[in-house]
């Protein structure tokens, strides 16, 4: 299969995530171990883990992969990369070290996989850490990711659920820009002209 036969474009991105409603329902039952170090776990759903290593640093993980949302494989790679180290930073730690999360079909070409690993490489050179390894396996649909492993200063670490009245938000880019791309690629799917849904995607791409 070449790079010309494969349509990336399925859903992906974050919208292929589970809904909040239905991975509660699967943690709630994992029985939850206390350790005094693990400043941040699953049950507080934040960008990532944190546990203290000595009283100045912290570890912090993330883990996060996708389908493609993209047409063009080493821009998914560049994608997927940067979404992932951004968790790291979103706690305001440094990024370290990265190992590649990959799911590949078989019959694929392999130049598209190198494409999408040499994108998220990119990134996480670019990002100060060091690309350590990774896991693949077969699957029928591509998707990559990352692992990423930061250190953090325990006592500066920023969470998700501590906005308070009179915060500044900073937007990086504009709001929406993944319902735009989900909505272009189910379009494109379905082989449904833009154009007459163009109303209705900026109308969400604003609120």
């Amino acid at each position: 299969m070449s790079k010309k036969d494969i349509v990336f474009c399925k859903g992906g991105g974050c919208t292929a995530k589970l809904g909040p409603g239905v991975l509660n329902r699967v943690l709630e039952r994992i029985p939850k171990k206390y350790d005094e170090n693990l400043l941040i776990g699953f049950e507080s759903s934040d960008d990532a883990s944190v546990y203290k290593l000595t009283d100045d640093i912290a570890m912090v993980q993330t883990l996060d992969f996708f389908p493609p949302m993209v047409d063009d494989p080493y821009t998914f790679g560049k994608i997927a990369a940067a979404n992932a180290l951004s968790d790291i930073y979103a706690m305001g730690g440094e990024v370290k070290t990265a190992l590649n999360i990959v799911c590949f079909p078989e019959q694929m070409d392999l130049n598209i996989l190198g494409d999408i690993i040499q994108g998220g490489s990119e990134k996480v050179t670019e990002a100060g850490g060091v690309l350590s390894g990774g896991h693949s396996i077969m699957d029928q649909d591509v998707k990559y990711g990352l692992s990423v492993t930061g250190i953090i200063n325990p006592n500066k670490i920023y969470q998700n659920n501590g906005c308070k009245v009179g915060d500044k938000l900073i937007l990086t880019k504009p709001l929406g820009v993944g319902i735009i791309s989900t909505a272009n690629s189910i379009f494109f799917v379905f082989d449904l002209g833009l154009a007459i849904f163009s109303p209705l995607i900026f109308n969400m791409h604003f609120y």
